[in-house]
């Protein structure tokens, strides 16, 4: 399959309605607006359904569906279709008839279709999600329906089934385990020479994977940790929509799979928030777009008035705010391998701590520790700390050179060497042979701040804006449960378990903690305003890895399998 290369992929949606909006229609063009495609939608029925279920459906004559179809077709030139509910036998064959005529009409746009239809003139990339069977196990077609959306789905680039609808589609018992699952799609796909999605998120287990499979076996996977949740309403059309999109644009499968997995789960996860509906509710399909929005606004990070212009005591700095729009968990407290080393080092934490809470729970942090990071994402993030450590530690020998006795400068020089020599270490050998990119704004914006600071403010400031690096990647480290041996990135998580990594984090503190004791009101101002803008810049240099340009981070989280399903 070639996808075709679109920069806003045009992507039709033929579905079913649902009022509440987490499902059908609705949920489609939402997935596809999210996954950067222009949604349209060609409505197969209406329904009267709530997150509490279906009240009613009314399904007009399939000859008003065919005029939806023409009307579209014969305007726009389609980069992709997805299909959901289609509901009777006389809706599949009136949607694959026009399916077939629609790489011929109209003349405008024969060319553009020329390039990628395939035999029968199917359109440029065909998503079908075969809603067959409802998640209670209820069959939602009659047999000669189930018939004919077992046809459409052999014509189709990709299906989208559940375990249940796999089972229909293969004429098998519904799948208990996910190699069961999978030896039925690939066995289907060889017949078929159609591609086949396998999710597991209706089997048991920690881990939600989908799969996808072609007649070779399984192409790519993307693990996804499982939710507790009930804001699950819609999930299935929303993934085949934001597939469609993705694959639209140009994206490889492995990479449209990755995009459209992650952004999914980062919708669930936040589904809740919505407070839409008393069942089953939807998922949120905006939440990385509002993410993403936030993390472009460009208002100060820490406001005038939140340090008092002179510190003459440690109670007069209060708490700061987090970032505005970022879910606040409770505030975070030091943990005992990481004390404040005295009062003025305790009111810095305290300042910070709405902060730290967000970048303990941040998504970067979280799918970190999980170990369902992107394997790109984390690379990424890998090499831009390469880049950092060296400007960082150019900035520590310059604050060393500014401390106001032999002893201090010795102690910073300790400190630098043992925070830098391990973690570059794991640098070194993580990325043995590889190229590394350039500095990314996020990474120049930290370092130019840090070695500025470290170079013209008062020692104190300088001190204080060093000291978020070590102190919260042992904060975290801290709180981090010890990775297993299968954990992707075992190696990583246990330099923040180090002792000694620690110890050096909290010497750091108590050189802070008596410079600040030895500056001057103002003095300590500018350095607790400093500390919370590198505090601030830790959350963005976490979370830069997961703004990273589609194309980009496409291949995210997909781990190249072998035939037999079992990671290579």
């Amino acid at each position: 399959m070639t996808p075709v290369p679109a920069l806003v992929p045009r992507v039709l949606s033929i579905a079913g309605t649902d009022p509440s909006g987490g499902a059908g229609t609705a949920a489609d063009t939402k997935s596809i607006t999210a996954a950067g495609g222009y949604a349209m939608a060609v409505v197969t029925c209406l329904v009267a359904q709530s997150t509490r279920g279906v009240r009613e459906v009314h399904t007009p004559p399939t000859a008003f569906l065919r005029a939806q179809l023409d009307a579209v077709g014969q305007d726009v030139a389609i980069d992709a279709v997805k299909t959901g509910m289609l509901g009777t036998t006389e809706i599949i064959e009136t949607v694959w008839a026009w399916l077939e005529e629609l790489g011929s009409q109209p003349a405008q746009h024969a060319a553009r279709r020329a390039q990628v239809a395939g035999p029968g003139g199917r359109p440029p990339l065909l998503v079908v999600d075969p809603v067959m069977v409802a998640t209670s196990g209820d069959r939602l077609l009659e047999p000669q329906a189930e018939a004919a959306m077992t046809a459409l789905c052999q014509r189709a680039t990709v299906i989208t089934p559940n375990i249940a609808e796999l089972a229909v589609i293969t004429g098998q018992e519904p799948a208990t385990t996910a190699e069961e699952a999978l030896d039925q799609a690939r066995a289907w796909s060889q017949r078929t020479g159609t591609d086949v999605l396998v999710k597991t998120g209706h089997l048991s287990g920690e881990m939600a994977t989908t799969f996808w499979v072609g007649p070779d076996g399984v192409l790519a996977q993307v693990p996804t940790r499982r939710l507790a949740t009930t804001s699950t309403h819609g999930t299935g059309c929303s993934l085949s929509s934001a597939l469609a999109a993705r694959l639209a644009a140009g994206q490889e499968p492995a990479q449209a799979l990755a995009w459209s997995c992650h952004w999914l789960h980062e919708a669930i996860a936040h589904g809740a928030e919505l407070g839409v509906g008393q069942g089953h509710g939807p998922v949120d399909h905006s939440h990385r777009s509002r993410r993403l929005a936030l993390a472009a606004d460009t208002a100060p990070w820490v406001p005038r008035d939140a340090v008092p212009p002179a510190l003459e005591h440690p109670d007069e700095l209060r708490a700061v705010a987090g970032v505005p729009g970022l879910p606040s968990p409770p505030a975070a407290h030091p943990d005992r391998a990481v004390p404040p080393q005295g009062p003025w080092t305790r009111a810095l934490w305290r300042s910070a701590g709405p902060l730290i809470a967000q970048i303990q729970d941040s998504g970067f942090v979280r799918a970190l520790v999980e170990g369902t990071l992107a394997a790109p994402e984390f690379d990424f993030y890998l090499a831009q700390d390469t880049h950092y450590l060296a400007r960082y530690a150019k900035a520590l020998a310059t604050v060393s050179t500014r401390a106001p006795s032999a002893a201090q400068t010795a102690q910073w020089a300790r400190t630098a060497a043992a925070v830098i020599d391990d973690e570059a270490e794991l640098h070194r050998t993580w990325l043995a042979g590889r190229e590394l990119p350039a500095e990314s704004p996020v990474c120049l914006a930290y370092t130019d701040f840090l070695q500025a600071t470290a170079s013209v403010e008062p020692y104190a400031v300088a001190a204080a804006a060093l000291l978020p690096c070590p102190w919260l990647y042992a904060h975290i480290g801290a709180g981090m449960p010890h990775p297993g041996p299968d954990h992707p990135y075992a190696a990583w998580l246990s330099t923040y378990h180090d002792p000694v990594f620690a110890r050096m984090s909290n010497q750091a503190a108590a050189l802070t903690e008596q410079a600040m004791a030895q500056a001057t009101p103002t003095e300590r101002s500018r350095a607790a305003r400093a500390f919370l803008i590198a505090c601030r810049h830790e959350l963005e240099f976490f979370e830069q890895a997961r703004r990273l340009g589609d194309m980009q981070a496409g291949g995210a989280a997909v781990g190249q399998m072998q035939d037999g399903g079992a990671p290579a």
